[in-house]
């Protein structure tokens, strides 16, 4: 199954992350929303969150969403469940620096659609309040490179996780550019460690210089 977009997300009406996310909470017919966390609660245009619930999940870090929903993983999310389960961890939530969907990362917007980030963060924010210290995986692989608003997207994510005082890690061998591996492909025993995402970014100094506008101000 693909997802190519077809509309522009400014279209849908309201995609705040907290009115989804109470929708989200209400039972679902589709799925177990005592199970999943799936916002927003239906499959549309875009999603900000992805995960099963638990006392101490892994928050897996990709770059943009595709067709996955519940009790229909795609290889991608049943190898970081597979992966979470394998280090200990009781759930995962899958995130994504971006949340629009679209099977092809050549598919996603050109310009960075402020309130999506906006939310996304709002998003982001949110699971990692779920756990007292939460530990992010970082799994984009080198699709990050797509687009420039994904590092200033990033740099976002990373002033948040310092707020929660977030553990980031990685799986697998990085890249050859030293971009953390993506989870397929990766065994489930495969071991979780440290990464330095701070240094990660820095090793990369024009990232962010195109974005106009802060989206910092508006969280």
């Amino acid at each position: 199954m693909q997802h190519i977009p077809t509309m522009d997300i400014r279209t849908l009406g309201d995609i705040g992350f907290a009115e989804q996310l109470r929708r989200a909470l209400e039972p679902n017919e589709e799925y177990d929303a005592e199970k999943w966390l799936f916002v927003p609660n239906t499959y549309t245009e875009y999603r900000y969150i992805l995960g099963t619930r638990g006392e101490r999940p892994l928050i897996c870090i990709g770059i943009n969403p595709s067709t996955a929903r519940p009790n229909a993983l795609d290889p991608t999310l049943k190898s970081v469940e597979r992966i979470a389960l394998g280090n200990g961890f009781d759930s995962f939530i899958m995130f994504n620096v971006y949340a629009q969907r679209a099977t092809s990362p050549d598919d996603m917007e050109r310009t960075l659609n402020e309130e999506l980030h906006r939310e996304n963060m709002a998003a982001f924010d949110y699971i990692l309040s779920l756990s007292e210290r939460p530990v992010v995986w970082a799994a984009w692989g080198t699709i990050i490179e797509k687009r420039d608003y994904l590092w200033d997207c990033l740099q976002d994510m990373i002033a948040i996780g310092q707020e929660h005082g977030a553990r980031w890690v990685q799986c697998g061998k990085a890249s050859a550019a030293g971009h953390p591996h993506h989870p397929l492909y990766l065994r489930a025993d495969s071991p979780i460690e440290d990464f330095s995402v701070e240094e990660y970014v820095r090793r990369r100094p024009t990232a962010g210089k195109k974005r106009k506008k802060k989206c910092e101000a508006s969280l």
